[in-house]
């Protein structure tokens, strides 16, 4: 039987800082690390409010990203 061994997870967050003379939005992204395995989606979705306190850009997405190794 497989298992995942986490390794780490991102918290991306994504911003909306403006417009192109063609009218597409231009983004930005910030990523923080060192995200608990086990913080529920009520802890992260705290964090990236108090994140995005920091920015005056508005968010466009937050994203988790967990990375791992897939083993026998």
């Amino acid at each position: 039987m497989a298992i995942v061994d986490f390794k780490g997870a991102v918290i991306r967050l994504t911003y909306d800082v403006g417009m192109t003379q063609d009218g597409k939005v231009i983004k930005k992204a910030s990523s923080y690390r060192n995200i608990h395995e086990s913080a529920t989606a009520e802890q992260l979705m705290d964090v990236t409010s108090i994140l995005s306190g920091f920015s005056s850009y508005p968010i466009l997405a937050a994203e988790k990203i967990s990375t791992g190794n897939i083993q026998n």
